[in-house]
């Protein structure tokens, strides 16, 4: 059974505990160890325990390459979101996976801060095309955030996703 966690990289876990609300919403990179197995643990609780499209873990070699981005989203002091952003190639082409946000800081808008939080850090980082595996369930809202579907729904990581594209530049 699915249990909420909700993580501080600033103090112990809070687990049980839920965001308060009006608290500010921010983003950032996950600079230390202890930040990047926050960022790790979210990902288990929504893709592992949760949702269960992994067993154990969710990480693969792109967690390794220091060229991956590993993203906290935090409400006031808890993290409570993660996302993961690495090139794909020479060409500018950027790809974000492992978007979590844990269940009971879905209303508090922190999905949205660190969608685009990715798409600016890929482009500042000379992508120009940021590419995403979307469950069905969220293609609209990517497309709210300006992301296109490419193609027809194919299974990725076991289950049915759209592959969806935005464009990089200066103004996104």
């Amino acid at each position: 059974m699915y249990r909420p966690v909700a993580i501080s990289p600033f103090s112990r876990s809070t687990e049980g505990a839920a965001p308060e609300a009006g608290l500010p919403v921010t983003c950032r990179a996950a600079e230390t160890a202890e930040e990047l197995a926050i960022h790790f643990s979210i990902r288990v609780a929504v893709f592992v325990t949760e949702q269960g499209f992994f067993e154990g873990s969710d990480r693969d070699g792109h967690d390794e390459d220091p060229a991956t981005a590993h993203v906290l989203g935090l409400c006031g002091r808890m993290a409570g979101g993660a996302v993961r952003l690495y090139p794909l190639d020479e060409d500018g082409v950027w790809k974000g996976d492992r978007l979590a946000v844990l269940a009971e800081f879905r209303r508090r808008g922190l999905g949205t801060p660190l969608v685009r939080f990715a798409v600016k850090t890929a482009g500042d980082r000379g992508g120009r095309l940021m590419i995403a595996h979307i469950q069905p369930q969220n293609v609209e809202y990517f497309s709210r955030l300006g992301w296109h579907s490419v193609g027809e729904p194919e299974e990725f990581v076991g289950r049915i996703h759209q592959r969806m594209e935005i464009e990089l530049g200066p103004d996104t």
